[in-house]
């Protein structure tokens, strides 16, 4: 099935290159024309080169349970290239003076704009008919049972990628049945399997072409029996190692010197996928500067008539990676001197707030000089939010997790508080709601996560009970 999509793809893929270089014609004249030979010849150059060189970006392999923006990346840069290597080619054999610059620009535009339809199309049409129970492929399980389990909701929760459990082979080594969800010989109602013999001539009677080995790292010599086993099978053998413990992040294998590398331990958002979200943050750090800028002014002057002292609030903070910068608040309270290693949150009443800085407090108006910090790219306008260095130094043995929120820049707003933990973090439990709120943004990231959490912020206003 997987093999007549790639095909009908391909069909699809050289039909949107033909109607593009149409379209793009019949905009540049202002009506319907026909292509001219040399449009003709690049185009035909351009489908043959898209034919050879698509597939080395990955765009015809099964994208089931994978994200469709990686597809739309990749089929845009790709025919870009191929579009490229079509105008060399005119230079080449001097035919390029005759080539419309216009016609290559519309070309391009339309043929992209087709790409990105007609892929989400259908990509969108397959989800929603393996929601329906179609085109499944049916998965059998080597491994333990809490991480077999694991590996059947993550199935069952995303039933548009259209994989189905049908057996977990129980290697002889005791399950931990207590939350495990066994009950007898099923596993979350899935059928266990114990011996190794039936276990492979199932897979080849009843026709399973995926084989999931949820091992250990160390069961090297089960990995090598299985995939010898089914060496002549077309059947997909894939290693899924049970690192959970180790890591709070999804483990993404990357290429490491041409040797794949699991990360355990590093930023979960490093990729050109967190290009829109840096030229985001410039942007709209810029157009908020510029555009509140009277009102930047006014209170500025507001904090210099509220008591004596700088109109900022500056304060160490940890960065990306634990990298240190100066953070911008516009000073809320009086200035007085704390004790070294000691940092006293502000509490309601807090005599050391002034009236205005209560009010900027309330409303969040004290933040916006740190848009100041995301254009020098020391913060985001999306993430977690920094402590001050003192608080990191307590909470860093006490909660799970806390410093793992530095593999990432830190943000004016974030995933927790939008879901309400703003403001003082006066017990254990608010620091740890908060933490697990930003793992799970991290965790989940994506840009149209970041523009959620941007618009809420904006629908429910920066005003809080927490925050004085």
């Amino acid at each position: 099935m997987d093999a007549m999509l790639s095909m009908l793809s391909r069909v699809v893929d050289i039909a949107m290159a033909v109607l593009g270089a149409s379209l793009g014609a019949s905009l540049g004249a202002g009506a319907f024309v026909w292509l001219d030979d040399v449009e003709r010849t690049m185009l035909g150059f351009s489908c043959v080169l898209m034919i050879m060189t698509f597939p080395s970006f990955g765009i015809y392999q099964s994208w089931r349970g994978k994200p469709v923006y990686d597809l739309l990346l990749r089929v845009t840069i790709a025919w870009l290239l191929v579009e490229s290597a079509g105008v060399l080619l005119t230079f080449s054999i001097h035919r390029s003076e005759s080539l419309s610059r216009l016609w290559l620009m519309y070309w391009a535009a339309c043929t992209v704009g087709l790409f990105i339809v007609s892929k989400t199309v259908i990509y969108t049409a397959l989800k929603f008919l393996r929601r329906e129970g179609f085109n499944q492929k049916s998965v059998a399980i080597v491994g333990s049972a809490p991480y077999a389990h694991f590996l059947i909701e993550q199935m069952r929760g995303r039933p548009d990628a259209g994989f189905s459990p049908v057996c977990v082979f129980d290697l002889g080594t005791e399950l931990d049945a207590k939350g495990s969800g066994m009950e007898g010989d099923t596993l979350a109602g899935v059928r266990i399997e114990r011996d190794f013999a039936q276990l492979v001539t199932q897979v080849r009677k009843s026709g399973i072409r995926e084989l999931w080995l949820a091992l250990p790292i160390s069961q090297e010599q089960t990995i090598h029996r299985i995939v010898t086993e089914f060496r002549d099978d077309f059947v997909n053998v894939r290693f899924i190692p049970d690192v959970r413990s180790l890591s709070f992040f999804g483990h993404a294998v990357v290429d490491l010197l041409g040797v794949p590398a699991i990360n355990l331990a590093a930023s979960p958002i490093t990729d050109i996928k967190v290009l829109p979200k840096l030229v985001f943050d410039r942007v709209f750090a810029a157009c908020v500067l510029l555009g509140m800028s009277p009102v930047l002014m006014a209170i500025a002057v507001l904090v210099k008539l509220s008591s004596p002292g700088p109109v900022f609030f500056r304060q160490k903070r940890k960065g990306i990676d634990g990298r240190e910068f100066e953070i911008y608040k516009f000073r809320s309270m009086k200035v007085h001197a704390e004790t070294a290693g000691h940092i006293t949150q502000a509490r309601r009443g807090d005599k050391r707030v002034t009236k205005v800085g209560a009010f900027l407090r309330r409303t969040s108006l004290d933040e916006l000089p740190q848009f100041i910090n995301v254009l020098k790219g020391e913060m985001s306008v999306v993430g977690p939010r920094p402590h001050a260095l003192e608080h990191d130094d307590i909470y860093k043995d006490l909660v799970k997790g806390y410093m793992h929120r530095y593999r990432i820049k830190p943000g004016i707003t974030g995933w927790a508080q939008v879901n309400g933990f703003r403001g003082e973090t006066d017990r254990i439990e608010k620091m740890s709601g908060r933490v697990k709120l930003d793992l799970y943004y991290m965790q989940h990231w994506t840009f149209g996560l970041d523009m959620k959490i941007v618009a809420m912020t904006l629908w429910k206003g920066f005003a809080g009970a927490n925050a004085y």
